[in-house]
């Protein structure tokens, strides 16, 4: 029997069948032993064989082969990785400017993550509400960026229900994604978006300016008509994995078109002669963000680096 992952609670994967059945089931015990470096080798949005047994649960036999996902290291386990979700037509990061504050080092490192597995990204500028005119500025110039970069960018408050009418028509007939630091508010404009499905929420932490998780599992949830929202929970660092050094510059965008006109193919764009992105960074046509992201990601054999989310 065929079916679609569309809950992991852990230990526990709930199916939904071709038939339209919900059958909660478990991975077989060899199904670990085939090679995957995954804290979960089965993932919300990957479709499965289920064989089910006496108990009406079932047991995953086999997954299909994925079209896409989007990766990143395992928190605890480093050398392992995290699967978010599978087989995506788009992802949308939740970021704010403010109580959270979403640093640059993580929108760049989910874009690079999506690039290398070709996963569309939407960036959703969320707590519009709560910017004062310092604040507003600063996401004025993040949304000026990342638009330069060739990344489709959204203002909006999920808490007053502000921009939310035009995220609906990207949402229709597609499967995304929706990721983000604890607390920028995925879960109040999951509620904006899907009525009647009241997620819980929770406030940001005034002492530290930090969310609180409020998911803890991945879920798919249906939209009104056609298309899935993926919830996840929410994640402070962005751990790439499994990305070679000389692969990092295709996955940024505006270094790559530069790349094109370094002197040497295998430039790495930190000091060698006649390197074009060096010189459009000298001239600002690369932003100093987005370069010391790009850093970051090609000096990831130190293991601490990735969990400096803020």
């Amino acid at each position: 029997m065929k079916g679609l992952v569309v809950k992991n609670t852990g230990s526990w994967y709930t199916v939904r069948t071709d038939d339209g059945q919900l059958i909660e089931s478990k991975i077989k015990g060899n199904f670990r032993l085939k090679g995957i470096r995954n804290t979960n080798p089965v993932a919300v949005g990957d479709r499965v064989e289920i064989v089910t047994n006496l108990e009406g649960t079932a047991f995953i036999t086999d997954i299909e082969d994925r079209r896409n996902y989007i990766i990143r290291k395992s928190q605890n386990l480093s050398k392992q990785s995290h699967i978010i979700a599978a087989n995506v037509d788009q992802a949308f990061l939740v970021v704010t400017v403010t109580r959270p504050q979403t640093s640059t080092t993580f929108i760049d490192r989910f874009l690079a993550s999506a690039e290398a597995y070709r996963v569309p990204v939407v960036l959703i500028f969320n707590k519009t509400d709560l910017l004062d005119e310092e604040t507003r500025r600063y996401q004025q110039m993040m949304i000026r960026l990342y638009e330069t970069v060739g990344y489709e960018c959204r203002a909006i408050s999920a808490e007053t229900g502000e921009g939310i009418i035009d995220l609906r028509p990207l949402l229709d007939g597609r499967i995304t994604l929706l990721s983000g630091n604890s607390g920028v508010g995925k879960s109040t404009l999951i509620n904006r978006l899907v009525p009647g499905v009241s997620l819980r929420t929770a406030e940001v932490s005034d002492a530290h300016n930090t969310g609180q998780h409020t998911t803890t599992f991945s879920e798919m949830i249906r939209l009104p008509g056609e298309g899935y929202l993926i919830d996840t929970p929410g994640i402070k660092g962005f751990g790439t994995f499994d990305m070679e050094p000389e692969e990092l510059t295709s996955y940024f965008r505006e270094i790559f078109h530069f790349s094109k006109d370094c002197r040497f193919s295998n430039c790495t764009h930190t000091h060698e002669p006649g390197c074009a992105v060096l010189k459009a960074l000298d001239g600002h046509y690369i932003a100093q963000s987005r370069y010391q992201s790009y850093l970051s990601m090609l000096n990831d054999k130190d293991e601490s680096k990735y969990r400096e989310a803020y």
